[in-house]
């Protein structure tokens, strides 16, 4: 086997992006995963973009920033699987925007006249929404033009990688394979249907009890969700979650009713009260670095992140 630069454990969205950050800066790299790309959990995801479900705010704000150039620019480039789409997010309580929407040059409370029954507050922006399966197939096109390979192999010890960098991305796994009980993972179900002409998202800013309703569209298709457990490590699709998702978002979207169900999907949010990215040192002058805990913000974040991440390298930064 070939030696390299940079070891990356696990290929999600923060895992891939930061193998293509190292390899495009130059470095020799190559991903490590347990798993598929396509059955991570990046591929459940929504996506909007948006800071949600994770922290530190002032940080995590400023990563959103990088993430949110990214995703723009890439919002015009074919095949990226990323839009600019418009919609609502909604409050039965009278209730303030999150202090990141002002990142956004599009955004607007929402009169009195323009909030659903029985909700109070709400505020309408436009903001990058990625069709996961297509951005997941675009980070391994471009990181293979880079020069990285994938190698589909568990990792039971981060310190055994053999790689003068190592970095850890392995999101609710790294609660094991670094030792961290503060990652716990935030269970999240959607339902997938044909698009009966859905063109805004939506999503309802509280949560009740574990349960979200949001929709995304994405073209053809549109995603409904959600749910947010915390705890709860079970992957199978719970048929009775679908069912409701179906039923909350046919109460906002009449004309879902009877839409044909295309996919259910499961993934593990890997949250932790600050993402963790910092790095240690390994016996023979190697370093470990960790970039996971992004919980909700995986997408938002994790080009920002792997931009600091690659910064730190360069320079030998080591923490």
């Amino acid at each position: 086997m070939s030696a390299v630069d940079a070891v990356v454990v696990g290929a999600g969205v923060v895992g891939l992006t930061s193998a293509i950050s190292l390899a495009e800066a130059g470095l020799a790299t190559r991903v490590v995963t347990a798993e598929p790309t396509a059955t991570t959990t990046s591929a459940a995801a929504g996506a909007v973009w948006g800071p949600v479900l994770c922290g530190p705010a002032d940080r995590c704000r400023d990563w959103a920033a990088v993430g949110l150039s990214v995703l723009s620019k890439l919002a015009g480039e074919p095949g990226a699987g990323v839009r600019q789409v418009s919609g609502r997010e909604v409050s039965e309580e009278v209730d303030s925007p999150p202090e990141w929407l002002d990142l956004l040059p599009d955004h607007r409370l929402l009169g009195a006249d323009e909030l659903p029954p029985g909700f109070a507050s709400g505020w309408r922006y436009t903001a990058p929404v990625v069709t996961m399966p297509v951005y997941l197939e675009y980070l391994l096109a471009r990181y293979a033009a880079a020069g990285g390979s994938i190698e589909i192999e568990p990792v039971s010890s981060l310190s055994a990688v053999d790689a003068p960098v190592v970095v850890n991305c392995t999101g609710v796994g790294a609660r094991k394979l670094a030792g961290d009980s503060s990652v716990v993972p935030v269970r999240g179900q959607v339902v997938v249907v044909r698009n009966p002409g859905i063109e805004e998202f939506y999503i309802d800013h509280a949560l009740h009890g574990y349960d979200y309703v949001y929709a995304f569209p994405h073209g053809d298709l549109v995603l409904l969700g959600g749910t947010a457990e915390e705890g709860a490590w079970d992957m199978p699709p719970r048929p009775e979650v679908s069912a409701r998702i179906l039923r909350d978002t046919t109460a906002v979207f009449p004309q879902l009713s009877g839409a044909e169900v295309v996919a259910e999907r499961v993934g593990l949010r890997p949250y932790r009260p600050t993402v963790r990215l910092e790095g240690e040192s390994l016996p023979g002058g190697r370093v470990l670095w960790h970039n996971y805990g992004h919980g909700g913000g995986g997408v938002s974040l994790s080009w920002g992140c792997a931009r600091d991440l690659t910064d730190a390298v360069l320079t030998g930064t080591a923490g």
